[in-house]
């Protein structure tokens, strides 16, 4: 069974890549695959952002995602395809996204997966804090 996510409890908006070749075309029901093949229940993201910039369900928000080991009851993932080069397109709906889910938990912080202490990946390969502070989401 899968724990439910209270809005009150998300401190974190956690940005995440899928580290895979910039030029292969997922989607979130191809995370999902990959992830059911880890043991999980699923995608263990809230929305993954194709390269196209189409933005689709993960997880729905008031499930606790499995994105970011220890802080997954108290953050919401995102996770754009690709890994380095990602498409305006892709940055256009991550910006949308996390203005809905500012406004929505405004005392949340943006995070990349890499600002945290306990992992040792470079996710999502860029400074989603700084990003995100250029932007005025921050």
């Amino acid at each position: 069974m899968t724990d439910i996510l209270h809005p009150a409890a998300i401190n974190y908006l956690v940005v995440h890549c899928s580290d895979t070749p910039d030029d292969e075309f997922l989607t979130a029901a191809d995370i999902h695959q990959m992830h059911l093949g880890f043991g999980w229940h699923g995608v263990g993201y809230h929305r993954v952002i194709c390269r196209d910039g189409t933005l689709e369900m993960g997880r729905p928000d008031y499930w606790v995602g499995a994105h970011v080991y220890e802080h997954n009851q108290e953050s919401l993932g995102v996770c754009l395809i690709g890994r380095h080069d990602f498409t305006d397109a892709q940055m256009n709906a991550l910006e949308t996204l996390l203005k809905d889910w500012t406004a929505r938990y405004p005392d949340a912080e943006i995070r990349g997966h890499c600002d945290f202490d306990n992992t040792t990946k470079t996710c999502p390969n860029f400074d989603a804090r700084a990003w995100a502070k250029l932007r005025g989401l921050q």
